[in-house]
């Protein structure tokens, strides 16, 4: 069975949104080196709309490099009870119930299921067990505002599985489901 992992940057005070504003200072070769591994590792991803809609914009003009063409080249599995097709950017809208369609996807063979952005999707991900692993990537930066990591979540208990440090002050805590 394929791993769901999830992939999370978020700042000391637990803030989620707008990475591309606070990240930057901090992504390195160290950084790119953790996301390559992960992103190769996977065969697919599984995104929101907003992530989508996001990255839909930003990532297809870019090309040239192996994390590019991998991120342009991987099918997209796209959850949302507002967009009526995701076709744009090798992506596919998940018709019907979405942890069914998440289970299933992971009872195919192949790699790893790689998911960017957290959110709405993620309750319902952590309600039916879906996630294998959270790599939460915590920058030592304060944003001071913004949306949070997994507010309005009841009570979920994780198992630390590894701890990764960089240099740049990101530490990457990666946990499983608690047994």
């Amino acid at each position: 069975m394929r791993k769901l992992i999830e992939s999370t940057f978020v700042t000391m005070d637990g803030v989620i949104s707008d990475p591309h504003v606070w990240g930057p200072p901090y992504w390195d070769e160290e950084h790119n080196a953790y996301s390559a591994k992960l992103l190769f590792d996977a065969d697919a991803l599984l995104l929101g709309r907003e992530t989508y809609e996001g990255f839909a914009e930003a990532w297809p003009s870019r090309s040239g490099d192996p994390y590019t063409d991998r991120i342009n080249s991987l099918p997209k599995h796209v959850a949302s009870t507002t967009l009526k097709e995701a076709d744009a950017w090798n992506g596919s809208l998940i018709q019907g119930d979405v942890a069914e369609a998440v289970a299933e996807l992971k009872r195919r063979p192949g790699q790893s299921i790689l998911k960017f952005g957290t959110g709405s999707l993620d309750r319902t991900l952590i309600e039916h067990g879906l996630v294998d692993e959270f790599h939460f990537w915590v920058f030592p930066v304060i944003a001071g505002g913004g949306d949070r990591l997994l507010d309005g979540l009841d009570v979920t208990h994780l198992e630390l599985l590894e701890t990764t440090r960089f240099t740049s002050g990101i530490v990457v805590h990666t946990y499983g489901p608690k047994a």
